[in-house]
């Protein structure tokens, strides 16, 4: 089987006028993007003055985050540009379910469990995981935080599980 891919008939669904459908879908998911944490952000406090609050840098990226987003999409209406391709969804769903992991598991397991076990789920990420390396570099990660976030940064986390301490 070979990895090249086939040059058979394209299916376009866009429309004509745009040159360059992946730079014009992009720039729209970053606008989207940008809408989402303006307005999430609406109710923090802004800027009055010189003086920040809570609400200035969000909603300053937003903006920034918006610019770019419309110059992105602009690039796709005025130059030609890659079809859409498809979307490789094996690599951000297993990071994602690697931070979900992390964040409901450190209650309940600890600093020690809950960050090596988010880091094997984000090895699912990719076919090419080696695991005796991937296992070693999990087990070096876990405990440079181990150390890290307790002491260096003096956070008060839990290291190991509840049902060990007691």
């Amino acid at each position: 089987m070979s990895d090249t891919p086939s040059h058979g008939p394209v299916k376009y669904i866009m429309p004509k006028w745009i040159r360059g459908p992946q730079d014009f879908v992009g720039g729209l998911a970053l606008i989207a993007i940008a809408v989402f944490a303006l307005w999430a952000s609406s109710d923090l406090q802004g800027m009055r003055g010189f003086s920040f609050g809570a609400g200035t840098a969000p909603r300053m990226f937003g903006f920034l985050l918006l610019g770019l987003g419309i110059a992105v999409m602009i690039v796709g209406l005025v130059s030609d540009g890659e079809h859409i391709t498809t979307y490789a969804w094996r690599g951000p769903l297993f990071v994602s379910l690697a931070i979900l992991s992390f964040a409901i598991n450190i209650r309940p397991l600890g600093l020690v469990v809950s960050a090596f076990a988010s880091f094997i789920i984000s090895a699912f990420g990719t076919p090419e995981t080696k695991w005796k390396e991937t296992i070693i570099v999990g087990i070096c990660l876990t405990t440079f935080c181990s150390l890290l976030f307790p002491y260096a940064l003096g956070l008060p986390l839990q290291m190991w599980p509840k049902f060990l301490i007691r």
